[in-house]
Formats: C-alpha cells, structure tokens, sequence
C-alpha cells in the first residue's frame, strides 16, 4: 500500500491521476455511484483506494463541517441560506478533470446559478483556489476549502485517508439543508452526472 500511495501521490503531482482528457469530451462520465464511508473505497485508475468518515446519506441532513472561504473566514456547512445548493467535491483543481467538473457546474447552465448556490469543495488551500477561478473566468461558483482539518471529508465519509484528498462527488441540498441527490464517482478520473444533479436541483426550487 505504501509502494501505491507514493505512485499516486506522484501521478497526482503530475496531473495525471485525476486526467482522462484535456478536453471534457473526452473524459467518461461515470455511471453509477459508490457508498460513502468507512469500509468504502474508490479508484484511481483502477486501484482502490479506502474512504474514512462517517457516510452522508440521501433524505438526511447534510452534517456540519467547517469549511475555509477564499477570505479565510470560517464557513459552516449547516448554514444553507434557505437555498438550493450543488455541491461539487473534487481532490484538485490543479488537474484536468477537476478543471472540466468546475466548470461544467458553472458553465452548463448558468441561468440556474442565479437561483441555485454553486459550491466547489477541495482540499486546495483558498489561495490556491481563487487563483484557479480568476485564471478560468469563474464567477458564479463559491470555493470552500478543507485543509485545515477535513472535516468535511470526515463527516461526510468522503476522506481518501491515504492521499488526504477528497473523492469526486456531487451532493445536491434542498433549502433545509437535506440531501437530496448524492453521487460519489467510484473511478476518480471519471466525472460526475452534472446534468443529473443540475436536474435535481432545479426539481427542489
């Protein structure tokens, strides 16, 4: 395991372990989703990988975490506004496929933003991640980090202990901050079904 994890640490230093594709056409849309949760795993090309944490489950509350803004203010998870969130979990922005899922979310149906909350959760620091969305025009799109403590990954089963990544999710919110939709993508360098999740999201407003 350890001959592993220093191979993926080093492909994701690359860019290559989260990358089908340059281009979002050519990266597969993953079918199907994988449990949450301590026992669980997920796969970086084709190598699973074990999942910590307690898993989040459809038709209950989305647990609180405390998340880092791009001002480095604390964020709660708990606190939805009273709106309708997507959120998009990713390991890192800095690879390809986590660049194509950003902007799939801001991009594919952007009239939805103005009703809906767009969040993009990671383990990059803010610095990292507000670099990232001025360099691809991103505006619509509220960057949240973990990297202080993972609680995020923690609480919501979705930890790759061994990278300290976050696995490749989506979850969508109702206005009560139940979860509604959640797909935990089983193979990391495949995207999540942003169209199924932007569907469900606008179903819930």
């Amino acid at each position: 395991m350890k001959a592993l994890v220093t191979a993926l640490v080093a492909a994701v230093l690359a860019g290559a372990a989260f990358c089908a594709g340059a281009e979002d056409n050519a990266i597969e849309v993953a079918k199907g989703s994988t449990l949450p949760g301590e026992g669980q795993t997920v796969s970086i090309m084709g190598n699973p990988l074990p999942l910590n944490g307690t898993p989040v489950r459809v038709g209950e509350m989305l647990p609180d975490a405390v998340l880092t803004a791009g001002n480095m203010g604390p964020v709660h998870m708990a606190d939805t506004h009273g709106k309708v969130r997507i959120i998009s979990v990713v390991p890192s922005l800095d690879t390809p496929t986590c660049d194509a899922q950003t902007h799939q979310l801001s991009e594919k149906d952007p009239r939805t933003a103005e009703r809906v909350e767009f969040i993009t959760i990671s383990m990059d620091l803010p610095f990292a991640q507000a670099r990232w969305a001025k360099a691809g025009k991103v505006k619509n799109v509220t960057f949240l980090s973990d990297y202080k403590d993972a609680s995020f990954g923690m609480n919501n089963g979705l930890l790759i202990q061994p990278l300290r990544l976050l696995a490749r999710a989506i979850i969508v919110t109702d206005k009560d901050n139940v979860v509604r939709y959640l797909q935990v993508v089983p193979e990391v360098t495949q995207l999540p079904d942003m169209d199924a999740a932007i569907a469900v999201a606008k179903s819930l407003l």
